[in-house]
């Protein structure tokens, strides 16, 4: 139970560093998100003050590894998932983070290579866009 504890907090924490949305910041529109994420690395911010890359690719599959942070002692470092596009919205599903549960984030741009995210529960990060795939 408490290595579960453990596990969720830590994936929370890769996954949800927190920034909230600025005035001024536009969101990103389904054209957006297929132009400016998809075929790319995202990398989100996480507290630790390290990056966690997560690869958006072109044939509508997602996958993270978080070796480098360390995660490997904790939680299974890299998962698969789906991506796609409902409503404006990145949304994804991971085969084993999350227990597979689907989430969807609202992206705001904040500068040329950097972004805001929301996600449907709420919780709130930033990411920096990284080069194509």
């Amino acid at each position: 139970m408490i290595l579960r504890l453990v596990i969720s907090g830590i994936v929370a924490a890769a996954f949800g560093a927190g920034a909230a949305q600025a005035a001024g910041e536009s969101r990103y529109t389904s054209q957006d998100i297929r132009q400016s994420i998809v075929g790319k690395r995202i990398y989100l911010a996480t507290p630790m003050g390290g990056e966690f890359p997560l690869n958006y690719r072109k044939n509508g599959v997602v996958d993270g590894d978080g070796e480098a942070l360390g995660l490997g002692r904790f939680v299974k470092p890299n998962d698969t998932g789906k991506w796609w596009i409902k409503d404006d919205q990145l949304c994804q599903r991971f085969t084993t983070w999350y227990k597979g549960t689907p989430m969807c984030f609202e992206l705001y741009k904040n500068g040329d290579k950097s972004l805001n995210w929301i996600r449907n529960n709420g919780q709130k990060g930033t990411a920096r866009i990284g080069q194509s795939l």
